[in-house]
């Protein structure tokens, strides 16, 4: 294929053989097959295809994609998204079949909203870009990643790309508006433990649930002490996993595990975020209580006196439209990139209500205007 790729007749069917290869989330996260034969035997010979032949893969399974001048200075990276939020209740989600809305034809199935339309624009455009000849380095990467709530995939396809690019584009439905700045997230992981016995004699055990709820009931009442931001409000801390064990019926709990989200604002340092709730745990005695902290992911606020928002400003009007921006509440890897000092937004086709939704489905014109976006955006960085 050679340029004029950014066409309905072009980006439907590559939007929908992406969707008809699930690469839904499971508890082998990034290492799942599905997730890893997406990549390789999906997205890879798509992208040959289109004219993107420079490849290769890290060690995660991360694809690397280059156009340009090899060695040259590379001011621009697209990061894509293999994982899907799981099919769940989801009615067909793989058939992506065209449907009619009361603004024009759309695309349903699952990860449409979120990761694999973004990734059909980046594709078209990145191979527009090279098959009209670039000046520069460009690269796009396609993580294992995309519902992990880990950096560990962004890390490792950054290194084997093996350069610094000055700009990321993170490539993830955002209502097609610039994600200029998100909120980020620390996992605690707090464990309750004490003695089972049969239920019918509690007294000869020790109830982990009994040390769980006053955990629960100490951590409702957590104050981070925090000043809300103007954009964000305020920073949160929020239960969202609970379980006990044995697994049994009849059993005083020798152990519960729970999870809470600590959300993360612009400048928090994520250590002494856990730290502050390590500490506001209380003394479950007879029960022990241990904390160690989980995953993480960096908050993100893009400075708009910086080189990156005129460059999407002007991207949008060169496609005839105007920049308009969204606050994120939700976290992926645009503040790990802004940490090491690359500029970075999370911008792509995607209504952000349609996130996990029943009928997820994205705009067929709004995967187009992205395309397009993204296309004014490399010329822009191109002449930068």
């Amino acid at each position: 294929m050679v340029a004029g790729l950014i066409s309905e007749e072009t980006l439907v069917p590559l939007l929908q053989r992406l969707v008809r290869h699930p690469s839904e989330q499971s508890a082998l996260q990034e290492a799942d097959p599905a997730v890893t034969g997406f990549i390789r035997d999906c997205a890879t010979p798509a992208m040959q295809e289109f004219g993107l032949g420079r490849q290769r893969y890290d060690a995660m399974g991360n694809l690397i994609v280059e156009a340009g001048p090899a060695g040259t200075p590379c001011p621009l990276v697209f990061v894509t998204y293999a994982m899907t939020h799981p099919a769940a209740a989801m009615p067909d989600p793989f058939t992506a079949a065209v449907i009619d809305t009361p603004t024009g034809p759309a695309i349903r199935g699952r990860g449409v909203a979120e990761q694999k339309t973004a990734l059909a624009a980046a594709i078209a455009a990145v191979a527009e870009a090279n098959a009209d000849g670039l000046a520069h380095r460009l690269a796009l990467l396609l993580l294992t990643s995309g519902e992990t709530g880990r950096h560990d995939a962004a890390a490792s396809a950054l290194d084997a790309l093996g350069t610094r690019p000055d700009h990321a584009i993170v490539c993830l439905g955002t209502d097609s508006r610039i994600g200029a700045g998100n909120k980020g997230r620390v996992d605690i992981e707090v464990t309750v433990r004490g003695k089972a016995t049969h239920s019918s004699m509690p007294w000869n055990g020790i109830n982990a649930i009994t040390g769980a709820r006053r955990c629960l009931d100490a951590l409702e009442a957590f104050d981070p002490r925090v000043p809300d931001h103007p954009l964000f409000g305020p920073a949160t801390l929020t239960a969202t996993s609970i379980r006990s064990f044995p697994d049994a019926t009849h059993t005083v709990q020798d152990r519960v595990e729970m999870t809470f989200d600590r959300r993360l604002l612009p400048g928090e340092d994520p250590e002494a975020a856990y730290s502050a709730v390590a500490a506001a745990l209380p003394d479950a005695a007879p029960c022990a209580v241990d904390c160690q902290r989980g995953p993480l992911m960096y908050p993100n606020e893009l400075a708009v006196d910086g080189p990156l928002m005129p460059l999407l400003e002007r991207a949008y009007a060169d496609t005839g439209l105007e920049a308009a921006t969204v606050v994120c509440d939700f976290a992926l890897d645009a503040g790990y990139f802004a940490k090491l000092g690359i500029e970075s937004v999370m911008l792509g086709p995607g209504r952000i209500e349609q996130f996990h939704s029943r009928d997820e489905h994205v705009l067929v014109s709004e995967m187009l205007e992205m395309a397009r976006i993204y296309l004014a955006l490399i010329r822009r960085t191109q002449e930068a």
